[in-house]
């Protein structure tokens, strides 16, 4: 079987490397040339740990090809993935023009049968929708089946995400189409849950906001922790090891962000209230995320005596570590207040670059931690790359103006870090 993957974005390219990596042939087809041209010669348009190496292991094998050329793409192959993107509108909803624009280029092109995977994050309902767009694009009657195979990736590990599922969810109607995808996935041990294409859609959006809430929580409860001197890390643990429970999306921080969680959430609050639903446990939600870094500056801000003319280094603005992804970063809005505050903001990401437009005398970003830190009033901790972790930060002390280290991700030794000479503080612990 030969397969289509229709959008070279970060879903994408790694669905397609994984369906090279298990045996088949695969065409990544994307109307960005210059993506294109990258991929063909083994660049990654982002970064992600692990995927250059199989995209040149397979380049090199003739399992995966690219194209920007729809008419031959869609004839050569039989089951066509679609990885497009579907951003949030100004109204939260999901915007599925490049869904439609996909699916109406498969129906006026199809010349034989077709099984049509979504694996965008689609709102309820979408795969009908895809049915609808692509039988009114065809210029006869040609049968086609579509399913929905939502992805659950995290940036930073997509790699082994996509090679060791949690599980697999397959959304279909049609017994035949739904052995044909289980087919494509034979080499993985996942579980495989199959289930009806509106259940499929759902789970995809009900997982982020889960895992949300489980963040929102905890950053929340680390707001009571600091005025009553207890140490949310200390709750963590104990809360994670009830097994009902888990240890994971338990470690407090300055707020969750990126791609995924933000617009999810966003889309399945829209969902919602079209049906008349009041999901208000997600509306607090997002209310803590969107406070938490601005809660917590407040508290560094009279630690520090103010941030009006002082010099500050962020470090890591990725949303997290092993991306280079800044979207809804929390190291964002940060660099935002500092800002607004009159303050200088010197920024050091070992991947994530700022925009251009952003940059300016108040605001630069560098190459190193050492002339970042340099004279500088104060250090915030935004992402928790191992980098940062690993750093000798007795050393660097000496860089600093005022040793003040304000850690936004709990990532370092706090107790240590005092003995240092450093004014340390954290996420949820005693405020002294």
């Amino acid at each position: 079987m030969n397969i289509l993957i229709m959008g070279m974005g970060y879903v994408g390219v790694t669905t397609a490397l994984l369906l090279a990596e298990l045996g088949w042939y695969v065409t990544g087809l994307d109307p960005n040339e210059s993506k294109i041209r990258m991929l063909s010669h083994g660049t990654l348009p982002f970064y992600e740990p692990g995927l250059d190496e199989l995209l040149r292991k397979h380049l090199a094998t003739r399992r995966i090809t690219f194209t920007s050329e729809s008419d031959t793409a869609v004839y050569d192959n039989e089951i066509i993935f679609l990885c497009v993107g579907t951003p949030s509108g100004n109204d939260g909803s999901a915007d599925l023009q490049f869904i439609k624009e996909a699916a109406e280029s498969i129906g006026m092109r199809m010349q034989g049968y077709k099984l049509i995977v979504i694996k965008s994050t689609v709102p309820v309902g979408t795969n009908e929708q895809v049915v609808q767009w692509i039988t009114q694009a065809q210029t006869s009657a040609i049968p086609f089946d579509v399913i929905s195979n939502p992805e659950f990736l995290r940036e930073g590990s997509a790699l082994q995400d996509a090679l060791e599922p949690d599980r697999i969810i397959i959304g279909s109607e049609n017994d035949q189409a739904t052995v044909l995808i289980q087919t494509l996935y034979k080499k993985l041990s996942s579980p495989v849950v199959v289930t009806k294409p509106k259940t499929a859609e759902l789970i995809k959006y009900a997982a982020n906001a889960f895992l949300a809430t489980k963040i929102s929580y905890m950053n929340e409860l680390a707001r009571l922790c600091t005025k009553m001197g207890v140490n949310i890390a200390d709750v963590a643990v104990g809360v994670g090891m009830d097994h009902r429970i888990g240890p994971h999306f338990l470690r407090a921080g300055i707020g969750y962000g990126g791609s995924c969680f933000p617009k999810d959430i966003h889309a399945l609050r829209f969902a919602a209230r079209e049906h008349d639903v009041d999901l208000t446990i997600l509306e607090k939600v997002v209310q803590v995320n969107k406070t938490q870094a601005v809660y917590f500056m407040d508290i560094w801000e009279q630690l520090l005596g103010s941030f009006t003319g002082k010099t500050i280094a962020v470090l890591g603005i990725s949303f997290k570590p092993d991306t280079d992804d800044i979207r809804e970063a929390p190291a964002i809005g940060i660099i935002t207040k500092l800002l607004e505050n009159s303050a200088v903001v010197k920024v050091h990401d070992p991947i994530a670059k700022l925009p251009i437009h952003m940059l300016s005398e108040q605001l630069q970003q560098f190459e190193s931690v050492e002339e970042t830190m340099q004279d500088c009033d104060a250090v915030i901790l935004c992402s928790e790359w191992k980098q940062y972790i690993a750093m000798d930060w007795g050393q660097l002390r000496s860089r600093l103006r005022q040793p003040y280290l304000f850690d936004g991700r709990n990532m370092l030794d706090g107790a240590k870090l005092t003995s240092q000479g450093y004014h340390y503080s954290g996420i949820g612990m005693s405020m002294g």
